[in-house]
């Protein structure tokens, strides 16, 4: 198939397809090029454009999807190995989660001080005092 149908087929751009092939994420059993030099992608590009998709939505950088499709390849890990990784994901995840749930409660309380600022100057100033005497601990 040409490489707009497989765009259609997989939600994805041109741009992005032609940047997996770049960067050797789709290789020769994947594409191939025609006499007219037209690429012509295989089934089997519609399963590794679904691969990449499921690795980037649990977070892979670039560099980790290349390794873990040069893994699945090779079929170089053990299932063991598979799961060590799988949980040092889950670790990192919940690491960024928390992260990010420290930044929600500081907008939070941003955003309530304010807001408080607007109807009690006064309430707000307070509230100041308090986060700032709690966060200096």
């Amino acid at each position: 198939m040409k490489i707009q149908e497989l765009a259609d087929k997989m939600g994805l751009t041109i741009h992005t397809i032609r940047f997996y092939e770049k960067e050797g994420l789709l290789d020769d059993r994947h594409v191939r090029r025609e006499s007219n030099n037209y690429r012509n992608y295989s089934e089997e590009a519609i399963e590794r454009l679904k691969l990449i998709k499921k690795f980037q939505s649990i977070g892979c950088s670039l560099v980790e999807l290349k390794e873990v499709l040069q893994d699945h390849d090779a079929n170089a890990q053990t299932n063991l190995e598979i799961i060590d990784w799988i949980r040092g994901k889950k670790k990192e995840i919940e690491s960024k989660k928390e992260e990010y749930d420290q930044m929600l409660e500081t907008l939070n309380k941003m955003l309530e001080y304010r807001t408080l600022l607007m109807d009690d100057p006064q309430k707000a100033q307070e509230m100041l005092m308090t986060w700032h005497a709690s966060s200096s601990d």
